[in-house]
């Protein structure tokens, strides 16, 4: 029994990592209609730029608050001089200039901060919780984790459903043309698309980070986990990211706890693959009618 709740309690946390990168898949996918796959290390340079501050003397605090902002300017300079240029164009070049931000980040970060391994602190205790005589898999930080990203979910959830700037901000991602007619600007909506994801982005390279080592490929792993979760969910759900991200979080704890932790990508695999096979649009995709 102690087993099992440790396992349960190991994947909640880790789901939960996993649904805060997937909320940012999900925010510039309903934004603009992209994957981006550079976002991962996006969120590295920005967790660098909260470390070096720290390391400087800073609060953490501080630190997380300018990682964020950091994230925000990123991603509106990326969207605005990078990939502009392929705006309107072919789907798969956006797709190309992602995964080339990738390598190009990557290189960036370790002639800028090194490749070595640095420690990341955490704002809150990184031990498990006492209940009596039992030490339960759930730390302080943990909890920080979990609350941080529901409070993310229900902004986004609020966000494209409650305001008119999320409604402009889907209009734009579906039909950029009709969108100008109707006065919309799609130049300022992709471009605060891509800023508003490089800042939750940000939020989930911190919050991954937070009492462990940092260098510049700690995120690709969540890269692969956080699409899964995405997809699982469906790619336009904010609350299918959340519930992709635990899912997946809680599938693959019980297959390292119980089968073995070697079988874990192909478990990952074997998610995704049964996903798009039965659901292609997640389990939170919706069937609308359609009048002929």
């Amino acid at each position: 029994m102690q087993q099992l709740l440790t396992t349960v309690l190991t994947g909640l946390t880790l789901g939960v990592v996993y649904a805060a990168f997937a909320l940012a898949l999900v925010l510039i996918w309903r934004a603009t209609r992209i994957v981006n796959f550079a976002q991962a290390p996006m969120a590295m340079i920005t967790t660098y730029i909260a470390l070096v501050l720290i390391d400087a003397g800073y609060s953490y605090w501080l630190g997380f608050a300018v990682a964020l902002v950091s994230g925000l300017v990123l991603g509106a300079v990326v969207e605005r001089f990078v990939v502009r240029f392929v705006s309107g164009k072919s789907e798969i070049n956006a797709v190309i200039l992602t995964l080339g931000l990738f390598i190009v980040l990557h290189a960036l970060a370790a002639i800028v901060f090194g490749s070595r391994y640095r420690s990341f602190p955490a704002p809150f205790g990184l031990r498990g919780f006492q209940i009596g005589d039992t030490t339960i898999a759930l730390t302080g930080f943990g909890v920080f984790t979990i609350v941080a990203v529901a409070v993310v979910m229900a902004g986004l959830v609020l966000l494209f459903r409650g305001t008119d700037l999320g409604l402009r901000m889907r209009a734009s991602a579906f039909d950029q043309e009709v969108s100008r007619l109707l006065g919309v600007k799609v130049g300022r909506m992709l471009t605060l698309g891509w800023a508003l994801a490089a800042l939750v982005g940000s939020l989930s390279g911190l919050l991954i980070a937070g009492g462990g080592l940092v260098h510049p490929s700690y995120m690709d792993g969540v890269v692969v986990y956080g699409f899964v979760a995405a997809v699982l969910g469906g790619l336009d759900s904010p609350v299918g990211a959340v519930v992709g991200g635990v899912l997946l979080g809680l599938s693959l704890s019980l297959v390292s706890g119980y089968v073995g932790s070697e079988l874990v990508p192909l478990a990952a695999l074997v998610i995704l693959m049964a996903v798009l096979l039965l659901k292609p649009g997640g389990l939170f995709a919706s069937v609308r009618e359609r009048r002929v």
